[in-house]
């Protein structure tokens, strides 16, 4: 299968180009937009707390001020009952360097414990001052907002009850979010435009490439065919001129030189039906009939026309499948793979047997390798023995009839069938094909 049937094929299971650039675009987009928007939310909420801990800490050190010159816990009680709070509801915790709370004004602090490993209270500790968002208290069970401010000899923490509308102080502003989500969706729609005329200008640019490389494929097809052509007709030519000659020949010489003619159109026969073959594959899957193939049977008739071979020339056949394979697909195609390495092995391998085995076969795909125990072929030529025309051995080839595209056959046949193909020498010495064939649905067209 050419570069462009594979192309065909894979478009046909994939986005287009415009949806594909736009989807990319549009996932880059919104990730930026959406880090961008969550980086301004916790900046703003930060933003909120730290002002509203400054409230809190001014308070604190205005407190802190007043009292820290070592009075009683009854001048702490009466010093805040006197004075302006910032804030309603708001609780006042006075607490040693130590941990002891000495006053609060909403709780008896006789009953508080320590406060050393309150967080707000360790961090004054460590930092000066320090604030907690919504702790629930150990003594009232309530959520606040706290405030610690550390002085000589005292911690000063106030604390706000976590309510509603502390929550909603804290809240970023939404009308930012809802911006960036209007600027998006409008940068979307003119990603949308912008993607499908740069999708179809691609689209263009790649059909032309295609074009190109199907032009290309043809002509140095054009170019093989014709050199190959070049010999079987000039000797053909050669045999029939003489023939048509008048000169006295001997019943054996014309049997010889009909003989040849029949060898060569025989060859050229076989050249053509191969061209054939490779046409229908790269002018598209559409033209190719899928159908269920059982490949079990494609074996059986593959294992009854060696047997027709002479004893000399006849290669034995193992087949180890312990179950029926099947698929959709075409059995012609199918078939040429099995009968081109078959024919390849009798050819060239110099070996006597020919085992195919079953690797895998489930829902999705068959494995299968096909192997010989001949002389195999040196790694280097192993990269190219899929390429049209390509022969390790140009004048054996020609000797024996090959026509330089079996194999090319083969790898489209299975490229066809969505598999793959590899070629290795066998540890025995043999060579190796492995490859797969996708069990397509029979609606798979």
């Amino acid at each position: 299968m050419s570069l462009v049937l594979v192309m065909a094929m894979a478009s046909a299971t994939k986005l287009s180009y415009h949806k594909r650039l736009l989807i990319q675009l549009l996932t880059y987009t919104w990730a930026i937009v959406l880090c961008f928007v969550g980086f301004q939310y916790i900046r703003e909420k930060e933003y909120k707390s730290d002002f509203l801990s400054a409230q809190l800490q001014q308070y604190n050190l205005y407190l802190l001020t007043q009292i820290e010159d070592g009075e009683e816990c009854k001048e702490y009680e009466q010093y805040i009952l006197s004075h302006e709070k910032p804030f309603d509801d708001l609780r006042i915790s006075v607490i040693t360097l130590s941990g002891d709370v000495v006053h609060d004004n909403t709780i008896s602090f006789d009953s508080l414990d320590n406060h050393c490993n309150r967080p707000e209270v360790a961090k004054a500790l460590k930092n000066g001052y320090a604030y907690h968002i919504g702790r629930q208290s150990a003594s009232d069970g309530r959520e606040y907002f706290y405030s610690a401010t550390r002085g000589k000899n005292v911690i000063i923490r106030t604390a706000i009850p976590y309510s509603t509308s502390l929550s909603e102080l804290l809240e970023a502003d939404w009308t930012f979010l809802f911006v960036m989500i209007a600027i998006s969706l409008a940068m979307s729609i003119m990603a949308y435009f912008s993607t499908r005329k740069l999708g179809k200008d691609i689209e263009r640019v790649n059909r032309f490439e295609s074009e190109q490389e199907k032009n290309r494929i043809k002509r140095q097809l054009s170019n093989n065919i014709n050199h190959e052509l070049k010999t079987p007709v000039a000797s053909i030519q050669v045999c029939l001129e003489t023939l048509l000659s008048g000169i006295a020949l001997s019943e054996e010489k014309r049997q010889e030189l009909i003989a040849r003619c029949y060898t060569h159109n025989e060859r050229l026969r076989r050249l053509l039906n191969d061209v054939s073959l490779i046409t229908r594959l790269e002018d598209g899957s559409q033209l190719i009939s899928i159908e269920n193939v059982n490949i079990n049977n494609i074996l059986q008739e593959i294992s009854e026309e060696l047997k027709v071979f002479p004893p000399e020339e006849r290669l034995e056949l193992h087949a180890h499948f312990n179950e029926e394979v099947t698929l959709a697909g075409n059995n012609s195609l199918i078939g040429s793979i099995f009968s081109n390495l078959t024919e390849n092995a009798i050819a060239y391998s110099g070996g006597r047997n020919i085992y195919i085995s079953l690797l895998e076969n489930t829902e999705k795909l068959c494995r299968i390798r096909f192997e010989d125990d001949g002389q195999g072929v040196d790694p280097k030529h192993l990269s190219r023995l899929f390429e049209r025309f390509y022969r390790i051995d140009k004048g054996r080839s020609r000797k024996l009839g090959g026509t330089g595209l079996g194999l090319s056959i083969v790898k489209h046949a299975v490229l066809f069938h969505g598999g793959t193909i590899t070629a290795s020498n066998s540890p025995e010495g043999g060579l190796r094909f492995d490859f797969t064939l996708m069990k397509r649905q029979d609606n798979e067209k």
